[in-house]
């Protein structure tokens, strides 16, 4: 197998599990955004509880992402760099103050007090407009008019990614965290004996799993004369026709296991849809990185520094999957771990033996 495609597919595997991982966390600040009314204190301990033990280990995938293409295709990394410098800038400097606001306003002493609230609407507000950037960003690469007809990168501001194609996958890719997070706060909150909050969490992610759905489709309509390549891709190849297809009965699985409240199904579900839906996008657009010029082969490495990197990579993974797994056993998997009780897994109550509610 060739070194360069080899080395894409791993990385295509990092970017669906930062999609599926920090897509979830982006989404629970989104709906943090959305924590209204007199029970709005313990939606957002929930948020926190769910979040707060690996939040910033999901970000490990950004970083394997953005080194692993630097290194495997530089020419390929140089161009996207040049052409979404202002986007990919605003969704960075979105992911920083994020995660600052999340750490201020969960140790903030005074749940109530007013700072407390200003690093919450941080939090919310840079939550939703860092995917909104990336999704637009990822759109325009999927236009094939990053190129300008000279082979340089264009850097035209707005023009590809802030197009009405970009506007559309930009709010897609919000909607879609907004679905993640509200299928794994649904299955958070049975998990905690919480079965008003689920329920909220369940209507929510129904409304947003149909907003996405929606904009998937418009995002649709528009590709054949905003993303001719891509469209072409998909229609003119089987495979790619396939994955299509099979996305979009995922996702409707996913409502069917979420109205029938089958909530620990309905969150493996929707991580397979999130994994098809970047896996057409692939598909569709290979042998492309940026359409229509750059390819794999175009703009891969030296073999013998993909190689070095691969090795890294293996070595770097027997350390990495091993203690992420750790992490999660110890806070998110369903079996129980030492040191864990009943009583450490219930949310905090307004007043001893009573629940949040919502």
């Amino acid at each position: 197998m060739n070194l360069a495609f080899l080395a894409l597919c791993i990385l295509w595997l990092a970017l669906i599990a930062y999609a599926v991982l920090g897509g979830a966390d982006f989404g629970a600040g989104i709906w943090d955004l959305f924590a209204v009314g007199a029970r709005r204190r313990y939606q957002r301990q929930l948020i926190n509880q769910a979040i707060g033990p690996v939040w910033e280990a999901n970000h490990v995938w950004l970083i394997f992402l953005i080194v692993g293409l630097f290194t495997v295709f530089p020419s390929a990394f140089a161009s996207l760099s040049i052409a979404l410098f202002i986007p990919l800038t605003i969704a960075l400097l979105g992911i920083v103050l994020r995660g600052a606001a999340f750490i201020f306003r969960t140790y903030e002493l005074d749940a109530s007090s007013r700072s407390a609230e200003v690093w919450s609407r941080i939090f919310s507000t840079t939550s939703l407009i860092t995917p909104f950037f990336l999704g637009a960003s990822a759109a325009a690469v999927a236009s094939g008019q990053l190129a300008a007809s000279n082979g340089t990168a264009t850097t035209d501001l707005g023009a590809v990614w802030f197009s009405p194609f970009a506007i559309t996958i930009g709010l897609m890719a919000v909607a879609l965290c907004a679905t993640l997070a509200a299928v794994y706060l649904t299955e958070e909150a049975n998990s905690y004996n919480e079965p008003d909050l689920a329920n909220v969490y369940r209507t929510r992610a129904l409304i947003a799993g149909a907003i996405t759905a929606v904009l998937g489709a418009l995002g649709l309509l528009q590709s054949p004369f905003a993303a001719p390549q891509l469209w072409n891709g998909m229609v003119t190849r089987v495979l790619p026709l396939v994955v299509v297809i099979i996305t979009m009965l995922i996702g409707l699985t996913t409502a069917v296991l979420l109205y029938r409240r089958r909530y620990g199904l309905a969150r493996v579900v929707i991580i397979l849809e999130v994994a098809f839906l970047l896996g057409s996008w692939g598909l569709s657009q290979y042998p492309y990185l940026i359409p229509p010029r750059v390819t794999i082969a175009n703009s891969a490495n030296d073999p013998s520094m993909i190689l070095a990197l691969l090795i890294s990579i293996a070595i770097g993974m027997a350390i990495l999957l091993p203690s992420l797994y750790y992490l999660f056993s110890i806070f998110k998997l369903p079996y129980p771990v030492p040191g864990k009780t009943a009583e450490s897994e219930a949310l905090p109550s307004e007043t001893s033996g009573q629940g949040p509610g919502v």
